[in-house]
């Protein structure tokens, strides 16, 4: 494939619908599929996860219901999850299916345990009932099952992915081709594709910005409160970036258009960019465009990163996405595109990831409010020095900064991150 070819390949794998949090949905997903293996009712069931995948689906709200967690979403799972449906694996729920849902949970069945020694993104469900058993594992990415075994037999198995912590050797998938370019190469690539290859970025758009917007009463209310401070272009941008977050994260049965693997991501990624755009009367080709570009500068810094991460991804990637973004649309140049991204880098690099929950919101505002700045001090010939802090003179090198001290400098974050969330008093 060409350079295009690629670049396209690599968006219509990391920019795909989600239903709730990408971390519950995930289990939900391997769920779904041993109960479907199993082809019997489901008595019991052991749940391996990752330590980021505990982190992240302790508190999260389950999307079309009331309840939170990981329990209840495997609970939901065994009641109407389809595998066919992946990440929205839990989109047919119902009033019944929750009560249901909530029986199961409340029986003991579901066993969650913590995989300690995963050295990245982990899920494994066993299954059993009525004298049969199956199994499923997913492993590096969210929907990324390696293993299939019913009663014993492997039904399918595949080498497990390269480690997706390890910044120099991951190349497993389409989107770790995404090391081969340059910021210059994506901002090419924005200028140069022809319309109708990207017009699938107008999904995104319009299914985050309808969560964003949309006025059902769930969490906090902390978009229209933000609002009422400032109504300005910019306070909208944040606000409905903070509101879509709130959304999902409480439970909303709306899907989001997620970037990199994750929901909270796509709506900073896209967000900020459609609302600058619209209200400054920029042309919907060329927000598509700058969409595309954020979700390949999101997608670039997240194969250094890793799916889940001691930093919050929002924030740290999916923020130099946004600010690449809207640069790129309101007519920077290639320099000042990289300048926005190490300007964005000099200001919330530390945000970390204490798990999912409504709580995000408020880190999506501040990585959008953030992109916002980053990209007008660029537009006005402002950058950060590159001798300041983790900074390059390179953009890509500022990202695989940020990664180096994510993945080597922070290797027990998460470890006491999780067990502060587990010991709340």
């Amino acid at each position: 494939m060409n350079r295009n070819e690629t670049l396209i390949a690599i968006l219509k794998d990391q920019v795909v619908p989600a239903l709730g949090c990408t971390e519950p949905g995930a289990v939900a997903y391997a769920v779904a599929r041993a109960k479907e293996l199993l082809g019997t009712k489901v008595d019991s069931m052991v749940v391996y996860v990752d330590k980021n995948v505990l982190k992240n689906g302790l508190g999260v709200g389950i999307p079309g219901t009331p309840e939170r967690g990981i329990v209840f979403a495997c609970a939901l799972a065994l009641e109407i999850g389809k595998s066919e449906y992946k990440l929205e694996v839990l989109k047919d729920v119902t009033p019944e299916a929750i009560d249901a849902a909530r029986a199961v949970a409340a029986s003991g069945c579901i066993d969650l345990r913590l995989k300690e020694d995963a050295p990245g993104l982990y899920i494994s469900v066993d299954a059993k009932g009525q004298g049969g058993e199956s199994r499923v594992v997913i492993e590096g990415a969210h929907t990324n099952i390696t293993y299939e075994a019913v009663n014993g037999k492997v039904v399918k198995e595949g080498s497990a992915p390269v480690n997706c912590d390890d910044a120099e050797t991951s190349t497993t998938g389409i989107k770790f081709e995404i090391k081969k370019y340059s910021i210059d190469d994506m901002i090419a690539f924005a200028n140069e594709v022809p319309s109708e290859d990207i017009a699938f970025m107008q999904d995104g758009i319009d299914m985050n910005m309808k969560i964003a917007t949309d006025a059902i009463d769930r969490g906090l209310s902390i978009c229209n409160t933000l609002l009422k401070k400032d109504s300005s272009l910019e306070g909208k941008a944040k606000a409905y970036t903070a509101g879509g977050s709130e959304n999902r994260m409480a439970g909303s049965p709306l899907p989001v258009m997620s970037s990199a693997g994750s929901g909270n991501h796509g709506m900073t990624a896209i967000v900020p960019i459609n609302i600058i755009g619209q209200g400054k009367g920029i042309d919907n080709d060329k927000i598509r465009r700058a969409v595309a570009l954020s979700h390949l500068v999101t997608n670039y810094i997240k194969v250094y990163l890793g799916p889940l991460s001691p930093v919050c991804g929002c924030g740290v990637a999916a923020g130099m996405g946004a600010a690449a973004g809207l640069t790129y649309m309101q007519g920077g140049t290639n320099a000042q595109v990289k300048a926005a991204i190490n300007n964005m880098s000099a200001g919330i690099t530390g945000m970390l990831c204490d798990g999912a929950k409504m709580g995000c919101s408020l880190k999506v505002a501040c990585a959008a409010a953030a992109a916002i700045d980053a990209s007008e001090l660029a537009l006005n010939h402002v950058e950060i020095p590159s001798d300041n802090g983790i900074l390059s003179s390179k953009a890509e090198l500022t990202m695989q900064n940020i990664a180096t001290v994510s993945v080597k400098g922070m290797d027990n974050t998460d470890n006491v991150i999780l067990q502060l969330m587990l010991n709340r008093t």
